[in-house]
């Protein structure tokens, strides 16, 4: 596990991989569930508690948006391609950040 984040990190594994398994669907999920749960936890009366959960997937988020922007840079097609992944992890990661 410890070896597969540092490759993330590095940014060995292929961008398409990282953008559109760990960027768009684990963490679009995981960042749907924490927001649902913060919600709840807010709803319980709990605000404190409600904006850790929010956060919490952070690390996460940085973590992909690292692991994309250099498995980019690594990225043997059209540069353009590159590029958008580069903008569109940045946008989702704001995105999902504060919404």
């Amino acid at each position: 596990m410890k070896n597969h984040v540092m490759r993330l990190w590095r940014g060995e594994v292929g961008m398409a991989r990282v953008f559109w398994e760990y960027a768009i669907v684990y963490g679009s999920l995981a960042n749907l569930i924490t927001t649902g749960a913060a919600l709840a936890v807010l709803l319980a009366g709990f605000p404190a508690l409600a904006v850790a959960i929010f956060f919490l997937p952070l690390p996460y988020n940085v973590l992909i948006v690292v692991a994309v922007w250099r498995s980019a840079s690594r990225y043997a097609g059209p540069p353009m391609w590159a590029t958008l992944a580069r903008v569109a992890v940045t946008v989702w990661a704001v995105i999902a950040t504060i919404a």
